[in-house]
């Protein structure tokens, strides 16, 4: 038991004077069981609303009315043509597109059925059949109400509304085109980030690095050059996944190829970025891989959208997701493959990403420079 204590002292001290380590066992668990105990939801709400009503009717308004006070719908934007609806799902500006033909109210009043079509959006199928079900919902008991005699409707379960649901993109809503652009998120983010993540720390632990310093070469070529090979293999790693996920599970391509390969570059440098500025942090290969798990893989699958919708999250955390670029390389992967939408409606995404690329880069190089100081 002597020998015991003594190697548990000896234990103690090491660990207490490694301060990462001991952060990240004692207060990363807790910060994550806070970040993440408001970031799993699985319920849906604030769904991007658009509307198309031809009718302009007191009925097709009070429709319009239950969507929105039901607080599960968001009314963002009212369109008047087809082209209107589908640019709006396109952008991803709204998740759902309710169309009122006209004559709605003539109907409803004279005791006929009349149909209302919602159009969704099914590059996420879990989001689009709960949505799907909360419209029938609300059309369901909205019709109830309208109807000229509502006790009759009520009783048969047949209401004056007919919803005729239309789900675009995905419209088997095939589980798979829904994950699998989000796995290649996943899988190129850590691949990315832990191999460069190592590259530096393995520099410091064999010694190498003291050499770097003083050999006649700046620091941003420094970055560049380490970056450069582990470009070209993330690259070529993410080029096999996609083409693995095309010819096994369906993925489609719609879009641009040139799009898909800006999107998928500016992803893994801003990815690999991360990594070299966890490896100026992180003085041993262990350390660096914790903090490159940590950093990567959690929020890329939890705060992303990958899994649980960003609409859904408090106010606060939905703040923190602009700092994942996931969140952004998600909505242009699944729009260049799902969609095929233009680059030109991707902009903002290929923009946040190049922006979190050289950010990352820019505090990699800072850091470097300092320690060569």
């Amino acid at each position: 038991m002597t020998k015991a204590l003594a190697v548990y002292r000896k234990e103690l001290r090491q660990i207490v004077r490694d301060r990462r380590t001991l952060m990240i066992l004692v207060f990363v668990p807790a910060f994550f069981l806070l970040l993440y105990g408001y970031a799993l939801n699985f319920d849906i709400r604030h769904v991007r609303l658009a509307v198309e009503d031809r009718d302009a009717s007191s009925e097709s308004r009070a429709v319009v009315s239950a969507f929105v006070n039901s607080g599960y719908f968001d009314l963002v934007a009212t369109v008047y043509s087809p082209a209107d609806a589908e640019r709006l799902l396109d952008l991803n500006q709204a998740r759902a597109v309710l169309v009122i033909p006209e004559g709605f109210g003539t109907e409803i009043t004279s005791g006929r059925r009349a149909p209302v079509q919602v159009i969704i959006s099914g590059d996420n199928a879990n989001t689009a059949t709960t949505v799907m079900g909360y419209a029938t919902t609300i059309l369901r008991t909205a019709g109830a109400e309208l109807a000229p005699d509502s006790g009759v409707a009520e009783a048969t379960g047949i209401g004056p509304i007919r919803a005729e649901p239309r789900i675009w993109y995905n419209p088997e809503l095939r589980s798979t085109l829904f994950l699998v652009p989000g796995l290649i998120a996943y899988i190129a983010m850590i691949t990315a980030v832990t191999s460069t993540a190592l590259s530096i720390v393995r520099e410091k632990e064999s010694g190498t690095m003291e050499q770097v310093r003083m050999a006649p070469i700046d620091t941003l070529s420094f970055i560049i050059g380490k970056t450069i090979p582990y470009f070209l293999i993330s690259l070529t790693s993410a080029g096999l996944i996609i083409l693995a996920s095309m010819l096994l599970f369906g993925m489609p391509m719609r879009g641009d190829p040139l799009a898909l390969l800006v999107a998928v570059s500016l992803f893994l440098i801003g990815a690999l970025g991360t990594g070299l500025l966890i490896s100026t942090v992180a003085d041993t290969q262990q350390v660096a891989f914790q903090m490159a798990l940590l950093i990567s893989l959690l929020p890329t699958l939890m705060l992303s959208g990958f899994i649980f919708p960003i609409s859904s999250m408090p106010a606060a955390l939905q703040v923190v997701t602009y700092a994942v670029p996931a969140r952004y390389f998600l909505v242009a992967l699944r729009g260049i493959v799902l969609k095929g939408a233009p680059i030109a409606h991707l902009l903002p995404q290929l923009l946040a990403l190049g922006l979190y690329a050289a950010v990352m880069l820019g505090l990699a190089s800072l850091r470097l420079a300092r320690e060569r100081a």
